[in-house]
């Protein structure tokens, strides 16, 4: 390569970061919602915020869940976020397609009724909670 050990170090770890970023977005990519859902999970937000604050508070619940949680809450009051504004569609809504998919992972493991017991909003904000996240 360049014929220094720290230099060729240096392009090796740049190198693997961009391939971890590049394919992180081919996920995000992916898993993001379709149609309307985009609009609706953004609608949802407030709300969804207030549901994993109390989920992460809530003893019962098993350690990962809460540290997720905690994770993604941590990332979510971080003001860089993981995909630009300017990359149209995923820019925007990179938040709530994390959201979306951490949600997914803790009903999972905890099981829907909690995530229903500590739901903030209407019924109707649940029901479309579950359309989003493809809950049962």
């Amino acid at each position: 390569m360049t014929g220094s050990w720290g230099w060729d170090l240096l392009i090796g770890i740049a190198a693997a970061l961009l391939v971890t970023w590049l394919a992180l977005i081919a996920t995000l990519a992916v898993m993001r919602p379709r149609g309307g859902l985009l609009r609706e999970a953004l609608r949802l937000l407030p709300d969804v915020l207030r549901l994993v604050r109390r989920l992460a508070a809530d003893p019962v619940l098993p350690r990962g869940v809460r540290v997720r949680l905690a994770l993604l809450l941590a990332y979510l009051a971080f003001p860089i976020d993981l995909i630009p504004d300017f990359i149209p569609v995923l820019g925007y809504a990179d938040d709530a397609i994390i959201v979306t998919a951490v949600l997914r992972s803790v009903v999972r493991r905890a099981g829907l009724p909690a995530v229903r017991r500590h739901w903030p909003g209407t019924d109707d904000g649940f029901a479309a909670l579950c359309r989003l996240t493809r809950l049962t």
